[in-house]
Order: C-alpha cells, then structure tokens, then sequence
C-alpha cells in the first residue's frame, strides 16, 4: 500500500505536467487508482462531498493527463490520443484500451524502455 501512495506522492511531486517520456502500467494504473479511490471517499461526506470531489478532479486533471500522456508513450502512441476523451463515453473506453498493453520492449521516440 505505501509503494501505492508513494508513486501517487511522486507524480503529484515531481511529474505534476511531465509529458515527456514514458510511464508503465504500473505507474499509470496505481494514479488512477487512487485518483478513484480518493473521488469516491470524497463523496461520501455529507454536504461537502460534491464539491470536494470536484477541487479533488480539478486538482488532479494535469498530472492525470501527464501520466496518461506517458502511458501512451510508452505503448508507441501519441499523448494527444487524449483528444478522443471529448467522444462521450465511447471515448474514455478507447483511451483506457490504448493504456492497457504492455508498453514497448525496446527504445522508441518517447525514450527508453522502462
């Protein structure tokens, strides 16, 4: 669970809005966990939960596009892929099927494998 947190802490810390470079499944899925876990914990306070859920999503939409970013990298794809999230639904199931592979073995022009 603190290896979890810690690469939470990491990204929030020094990868804030670092599209360069690569990020692995690991990375990436661990983000999106706790972003998730967070948002839902959030709207179980009563009377406030809404709003703090909000601030939380607004206050993690830059590194979640950066590591989302670096998560397509890593499988040879472009960062701007994201722009399909603006497809309603659809959208967000394509982005999330493009983070699912493995990321490639070898160098590629992101930077090196992880």
């Amino acid at each position: 669970m603190n290896e979890i947190i810690d690469n939470f802490k990491t990204i929030l810390k020094t990868k804030y809005f670092c599209v360069e470079g690569r990020a692995g499944r690991k990375e990436f899925w661990q983000f999106i966990l706790v972003s998730l876990i967070g948002n839902i914990v959030l709207n179980l306070i009563p009377g406030l939960g809404q709003a703090l859920s909000a601030l939380w999503t607004l206050a993690l939409l830059l590194p979640t596009i950066s590591v989302t970013a670096r998560r397509l990298h890593d499988c040879g794809k472009t960062g701007w892929l994201q722009l399909l999230l603006l497809i309603p639904v659809i959208g967000g199931l394509l982005v999330l099927l493009l983070c699912l592979p493995v990321g490639s073995k070898e160098e590629n022009k992101y930077g090196p494998a992880l």
